[in-house]
């Protein structure tokens, strides 16, 4: 029974971890490496997570063993001489249903940590640094990722240096291997409970005052109008960063010959400019004076900044279409909400599975939108908010024993009596996914972090990946050890010896530094309290808005302006988006009234698409090209149709070939979405410009190049 939960949970993590990572990226565009790399630090971040309570239980019952198994030695003191009585033990503990072998946690927990250590210290650095580099050589490539790792890590070895230097001094303590190994994941830990603390603090009052937030009726879609203004001008910021690296990459191509020796390089880094911006570049004016012939370490600066800016307008392109569609989505529940037949209306049909659409029809959306979310959001917002007082509470109180104040230690001590395993591991379990999901949640949302995204529907880059990997097998080992502190099973931060868990066992502790082991450990979690009250009064989004970045603050001027920015700049998106689906509609009855288009069953359904009926499974979302059309400021609509099957398919090319969400996104960002452009010569760049971009990506060969 235990093997098979213990074997069933592992499977169930591995899954887990397979969904995320399809659904955040992209199998097909993405590198072989970087795929195992990341779905290997979220498995075993994961895995910490739900075989932990299973550690726990166990522990708890070592510990029954260990005080119900001694002879207690009662010593009466007389006069004249000492006697000693024994009592018999108790009788055994009850053992609990998910025991394992002894020697099964030690060895995962040795596999599963050490390697998310080697990850997210060493190799995924050099990923994510290799990633980036504008060389064009592997070998260069990999000397720039050492170069830039090299001075990242150069101040942690200068403090690791002066830590040994200090330890070796002092007088008593003798260096060996294990207080080596106890040095570098004591300090792995130390920084990634600096990092949690500062993470909780947000997070404990964001979650539940967000939740209930978006309960009030109308809060959510103002709080989407401020941040679809200030998401506009980071579009265009982003755009006109791309216009300006195309237009220095333009004027040194025009100033190099066919025959000369950096040709080539420039011609791979054409090939990373989607056909759209390339086509642009391409039709703009030659520059009267040719630029100067650059060196080749300034086509690497300018490879890299490419790189950047075309990351940066897919990210921000990527957040704007999915927070257009937020939008209108929540107009719709605002307008539904008088509806007198209680069947839900939208704006923009959305695909849905066909199961789905049955189970989950108008009249139950409805209802779930309008009436039943809000109150679910509440008792979910109160629900959250008791978790989170729990949490501060026992964070500022866990270190004392007598008596005991920490709240996740008293129900773990009152499982304990009643040998209630299973409420042990569910409880664990509930706590630590809080935890992580306040913690994750709250990493790609801060300010400093804003490069790196994670988007649905497989458009999170490389990049972006990489740090979510990086971040996770950082602060899971330190919060699962923050965890073990609440619930006193810690004797390093208690002052009672009890049996420690194998996952603490394993990971050490810092002993030969008392600052850290009695001090930092201890007390910097009872921060958290201070950091929660700055939250809860908006302390840092007012400084920020102070200093110029605006933020969401309420009735504040400059709030109020970008929100009804925002509505404009929604209203305009949706009278695009429309005068797209009514485009397409005159071209479809056009075609169907003078029998120019003979339909088979598949394209008779995409003829239909426009169909306003319940059962209509596409519908229409425009990308803007650079053709001018009047009134639209130089930019045309060209209308996406997506359907459930098929993806992505221009509204242009409806009676022509599918299109899937994978080659309209090549087609969009060109071979720039590509990791490893193929090397070419002047003539084949030439072709290579005409040629479709309707292909499947398959994973490169070579070692991870850069996005």
């Amino acid at each position: 029974m235990a093997a098979t939960l213990f074997i069933t949970e592992m499977i169930s993590v591995f899954l887990l971890a397979c969904c995320l990572l399809w659904r955040y990226g992209d199998c097909y565009r993405q590198h072989v490496i970087v795929t195992l790399a990341v779905l290997t630090a979220w498995y075993f971040s994961f895995l910490i997570i739900f075989i932990l309570p299973l550690d726990i239980s166990s522990t708890v019952y070592r510990n029954c063993q260990q005080e119900h198994n001694e002879t207690v030695h009662q010593h009466i003191v007389s006069n004249d001489s000492t006697v000693t009585t024994s009592v018999p033990p108790t009788p055994v503990c009850l053992e609990p249903w998910s025991k394992m072998s002894d020697d099964v946690f030690p060895n995962m927990w040795r596999i599963v940590y050490w390697t998310s250590q080697c990850l997210t210290w060493l190799i995924m650095p050099m990923m994510q640094s290799y990633s980036k580099a504008g060389d064009f050589t592997i070998k260069g490539k990999l000397k720039s990722a050492l170069i830039d790792n090299a001075i990242y890590y150069g101040s942690y070895l200068f403090i690791c240096g002066v830590l040994l230097i200090y330890i070796a001094l002092k007088p008593g303590v003798n260096l060996d291997g294990m207080k080596i190994k106890a040095i570098a994941s004591s300090a792995s830990n130390t920084w990634g409970l600096f990092l949690l603390i500062l993470l909780l603090g947000y997070a404990l009052v964001e979650v539940p005052r967000k939740l209930w937030n978006n309960s009030i009726k109308g809060y959510k879609l103002t709080y989407c109008y401020f941040k679809a203004a200030k998401l506009s001008s980071e579009k265009c910021e982003a755009e006109e960063t791309v216009d300006d690296v195309l237009e220095s990459l333009q004027s040194i191509h025009a100033s190099l010959a066919s025959t000369h020796p950096l040709r080539e390089p420039v011609d791979r880094i054409l090939l990373r400019v989607p056909t759209e911006l390339r086509g642009r570049m391409e039709r703009r004016a030659a520059p009267n004076a040719p630029s100067p012939v650059p060196s080749l370490k300034a086509l690497i600066r300018l490879h890299l900044k490419v790189i950047k800016a075309l990351q940066m307008l897919q990210r921000t392109e990527t957040q704007w279409n999915i927070l257009m569609e937020k939008i209108f989505h929540l107009e719709d529940v605002v307008t539904n909400l008088r509806s007198l037949d209680h069947r839900f209306k939208p704006t923009f049909i959305k695909p849905k599975n066909p199961i789905v659409r049955v189970i989950y029809n108008p009249v139950i959306e409805w209802y779930w939108e309008c009436f039943f979310k809000s109150y679910f959001l509440k008792l979910l917002a109160i629900c959250t908010a008791i978790l989170s007082i729990s949490v501060v509470w026992s964070e500022v109180t866990f270190f004392n024993q007598s008596p005991v104040l920490s709240i996740f230690a008293n129900i773990v001590n009152l499982a304990k009596v009643k040998y209630d395993y299973l409420t042990i591991e569910l409880f664990s379990t509930l706590m630590i996914a809080y935890l992580c999901f306040c913690a994750y949640s709250t990493v790609l949302k801060i300010r400093v972090f804003n490069l790196y995204y994670l988007a649905p529907h497989h458009q999170t880059n490389e990049y972006s990946l990489i740090f979510s990997g990086m971040m996770m097998c950082r602060l899971t080992p330190p919060m699962c050890l923050n965890f073990l502190s609440l619930i006193q099973m810690d004797s390093h931060v208690i002052s009672t010896h009890v049996l420690e868990t194998q996952y603490t066992q394993i990971m050490g502790h810092m002993d030969v530094l008392s600052i850290i082991s009695d001090g930092f450990n201890i007390y910097f979690p009872m921060l958290v309290l201070l950091f929660c009250i700055a939250t809860y009064f908006s302390i840092g989004s007012r400084l920020l808005t102070m200093c110029g970045f605006q933020q969401f603050v309420g009735d504040v001027e400059l709030t109020t302006e970008l929100v009804e920015e925002g509505k404009e700049i929604v209203k305009r998106e949706k009278r695009k988006r429309q005068r797209t689906e009514e485009s397409i509609m005159r071209r479809r009855d056009f075609q169907g009234r003078f029998g120019g288009y003979n339909a088979n069953a598949n394209d008779t359904a995409r003829a239909g698409l426009l169909n306003t009926s319940e059962q209509t499974d596409y519908y229409v979302t425009p990308v803007y090209t650079d053709h001018p059309m009047p009134g639209n400021n130089g930019a045309q609509a060209r209308g996406v149709v997506v359907s459930q099957d098929s993806g992505y398919q221009r509204a242009d090319d409806l009676f022509g070939p599918n299109l899937s969400l994978e080659d309209e996104i090549n087609e969009r960002f060109g071979i720039s979405t590509r990791p490893n452009p193929p090397k070419t010569s002047s003539s084949d760049f030439d072709s290579a410009r005409s040629e479709s971009a309707n292909r499947t990506i398959l994973p490169p060969k070579n070692i991870f190049d850069d996005v």
